[in-house]
């Protein structure tokens, strides 16, 4: 997953919000509340807990316009982000500790259920914001894994989640490219600040990035990703045809005189300025501050007390079995050679391989048509929205993930969407396709996040919240139960289940390599060359994946081992009382949980289901 795409709606690194005060009025009145009669009615614990949940939500989509559209909030569609400057980072700061203060207040004693779960999950979220302000990540606003200048260009294609359904809608978006030119314009102010700070991207992350930006440079605007609103204007008949035309007129001036010119600006200073001045080291640990900067991107992404020591040994250990079971596969085919062998001809042989980008969609169509066919039988619970099957689009393809999620819009309009990146049909074999299903889709990445907005008694900062270790670890356990589903017979689609694993494995050892251990980009090439079958592109964009996002890539492996963990303590207390459908019902039905918030709840479940 890209999360992507975690988390799950678009955030792009650090200090992107800042407070609107016209409701801190409003906000800010939690503890009570008038009746009809004006008589004070004093609220419970639970109360106002949630008056606070709901008051953050609201605060935090007003000052996130983004992450509001994303969520179905439409308030907000005509703004961009804030720009990175020190008053918003003040503000982002004095946002979270006001809410830490107001969580402190309440008495956790008197809370049960999902509002406990809320309550420890807010305070424990308020700490780790806080905590993050001492780490400059502000500085380096975009690489080439993500950052306003592609969370843009999504928005701006009109197949995402803004809306071009009214003649409001486009001018929303013409206001909001507005608010983009300045954001933009504030990133470079902050990659300036991050090359006096010595806190810059390294220099082949740079090179990645110039392209994504020149793809929106163009002299014919109907070849624009941003024109394609316009190309479905004329269909639209609540718009009237005057205005129609005033819209066209003032949407190709926006294209032309906002857009393009911001894209230009930050492409040039990019690869005039910053390039040069990028750095030739890989690793968080080579930036000032870099060993505890990685620490705290562990905490974060793991929600566990880990050590980078301790990661970089479990993915070893990892490797080594995934790849004894890869040569009893090798075995069962009958191949004859090594496993470096085996690996070319799993890379190479045009078996395995689609020869068309159509033909790659339909397959896993397929695929997701005996996937939801057989996921009752380890579950009961199941999400309301569909999901689809897509291909990148091109702008994004060549430095974006194999595969990721994009969740369904929550109020049903737009389906979940399983994208597949077509760039080089040479890195999508087709013995990944039911792994890749399973993780991305149904029953992994679909079924956890869907399933989590559409479960009406969670406050909206859970429903459209996330972990990366939950929502990865998950994924990831989901295709350890492909067996269980009657998946895997093929025996080179068990050797895809265990090559995506081994990926998995390796990125434990690389992420941690890099950053703690003082890898090259090289060195960390040449491991995962040696451990899999993956092709040179992808394995050469997963580790600047992982150079990028520091510490995300860990998550996956360690969410997994902890889930598995539950389900074997769950089993051994409960014996032949184990339900398994039970228990995906109550890893999921709670939404996305630090893991330690996890583990007690399911500790308390085993209790109730024992009596």
């Amino acid at each position: 997953m890209n999360t992507k795409h975690l988390a799950l709606t678009v955030v792009f690194s650090v200090g992107l919000v800042a407070c609107n005060h016209t409701s801190s009025a409003k906000i800010d009145n939690l503890g009570a509340s008038i009746d009809a009669n004006s008589a004070l009615v004093i609220q419970t614990e639970s109360q106002k807990s949630n008056a606070l949940f709901k008051a953050y939500f609201a605060e935090r989509m007003q000052m996130n316009p983004i992450s509001a559209t994303y969520v179905g909030v439409s308030d907000y569609n005509d703004r961009f982000n804030p720009p990175i400057n020190q008053q918003t980072l003040a503000e982002t700061l004095a946002f979270e500790q006001k809410y830490l203060t107001k969580i402190q207040a309440i008495d956790a004693s008197a809370l049960r259920g999902q509002d406990l779960l809320s309550y420890e999950i807010f305070l424990r979220d308020r700490k780790i914001a806080l905590e993050g302000a001492k780490f400059p990540g502000h500085l380096i606003p975009i690489h080439q894994m993500g950052g306003a200048h592609s969370a843009f260009a999504s928005l701006g294609s009109g197949k995402s989640a803004q809306p071009f359904n009214t003649a409001d809608d486009y001018r929303n978006f013409m206001s909001r490219a507005n608010g983009f030119a300045t954001y933009m314009d504030s990133a470079i102010e902050a990659m300036k600040e991050g090359i006096e700070n010595s806190v810059v991207l390294p220099k082949p992350l740079i090179k990645k990035v110039l392209p994504q930006l020149q793809a929106h440079m163009v002299e014919d605007l109907t070849q624009s990703v941003f024109y394609g609103p316009l190309q479905s204007l004329e269909e639209k008949d609540n718009i009237t045809g005057l205005d129609k035309a005033q819209i066209k007129s003032d949407y190709l001036k926006t294209i032309q005189n906002v857009i393009i010119p911001a894209y230009r600006r930050v492409y040039t200073f990019m690869s005039e300025e910053y390039l040069p001045k990028g750095r030739d080291t890989f690793g968080l640990l080579d930036l000032p501050n870099g060993k505890a900067w990685y620490d705290y991107r562990i905490k974060t992404n793991t929600t566990l007390a880990l050590n980078a020591e301790e990661i970089h040994n479990f993915g070893q250990q990892e490797v080594a079995r995934i790849l004894a079971e890869m040569t009893k596969v090798k075995e069962t085919v009958g191949f004859e050679g090594d496993l470096t062998a085996f690996f070319e001809f799993l890379r190479t042989d045009e078996q395995f391989f689609f020869d068309s980008e159509q033909a790659l969609i339909d397959g896993y169509t397929q695929v997701k048509q005996n996937i939801d066919s057989r996921v009752p039988l380890l579950f009961e619970v199941f999400p309301k929205a569909d999901y689809e099957v897509r291909a990148v689009e091109a702008y994004r393809a060549a430095s974006s993930a194999g595969a990721s999620y994009q969740s369904p819009a929550p109020d049903g309009s737009r389906p979940g969407i399983f994208y597949i990146n077509a760039y080089n049909l040479k890195a999508q074999p087709k013995y990944l396709m039911e792994t890749l299903s399973v993780h991305e889709a149904a029953p992994g990445h679909h079924f956890q996040i869907a399933i989590q907005q559409e479960v009406e008694s969670l406050p909206d900062f859970r429903k459209f919240g996330g972990y990366t270790v939950f929502a990865e670890g998950w994924a990831l356990y989901a295709e350890s139960l492909g067996k269980e589903m009657g998946l895997f017979t093929d025996p080179y689609m068990w050797y895809g289940r265990l090559s995506d694993e081994q990926l998995r494995a390796m990125r434990l050892v690389v992420d941690t390599g890099l950053h703690a251990f003082g890898w090259s980009r090289q060195q960390a090439i040449d491991f995962m060359v040696d451990n899999s079958s993956l092709a040179l592109t992808d394995i050469e964009a997963e580790v600047e994946r992982y150079i990028a996002m520091a510490g995300q890539a860990v998550s996956y492996k360690v969410g997994q081992r902890h889930i598995r963990m539950l389900r074997n303590k769950a089993q051994k207390a409960l014996g032949e009382h184990f339900n398994l459908k039970k228990f995906h019902t109550q890893i999921l039905i709670d939404g996305a949980l630090p893991m330690p918030i996890l583990e007690a709840k399911i500790d308390r479940w085993i209790v109730q289901q024992q009596s």
